[in-house]
């Protein structure tokens, strides 16, 4: 069964940066290789939707041990990506600490991504209240869609 795309980025440009590494660590906690956002892209006016990157680099931490001779970006770490862009977005809305990854729902792997790829994660919040947030997230990588999944987070 065909998926659509959360919403349209055809009219974004993806080069173009909003929020950088360092911005993007004023507001998310994750540190070396655990920051898995290496930029975010753009935000919706009412910040409900969106859209960031990672570049799987050759020097990742897990390129030597997951898959050797083909390494594969392990689906736990696109999770986290999505989860760490769903947070983002909570964040610069409600203005609060920490947000914590609780639950995930409906997560479908579509393709893989690899050292070398540009992953763009898209996020769109269904639900935000002061004790929880879910978001709809999916990843691309070279127009095709890598990953989507529903991710519950609180403020802890």
């Amino acid at each position: 069964m065909p998926v659509t795309q959360l919403f349209d980025i055809e009219s974004l440009d993806l080069d173009q940066v909003q929020y950088d590494a360092e911005a993007i660590e004023r507001i998310n906690p994750h540190r070396g290789d655990m920051r898995l956002l290496d930029g975010v892209i753009w935000l919706n006016d009412d910040i409900t939707r969106g859209i960031a990157y990672h570049d799987a680099r050759e020097d990742a931490f897990w390129v030597p041990g997951h898959i050797p001779g083909r390494p594969l970006m392990p689906g736990v770490l696109m999770i986290e990506s999505a989860a760490q862009l769903a947070s983002f977005v909570w964040l610069k809305k409600l203005e609060k600490q920490f947000m914590a990854f609780t639950r995930l729902d409906e997560c479908v792997f579509r393709n893989t991504v690899v050292p070398g790829d540009r992953l763009y994660v898209l996020a769109e919040q269904v639900e935000c209240r002061p004790r929880r947030s879910i978001c709809r997230c999916q990843g691309l990588v070279n127009g095709k869609l890598a990953f989507e999944a529903k991710i519950t987070g609180m403020p802890i």
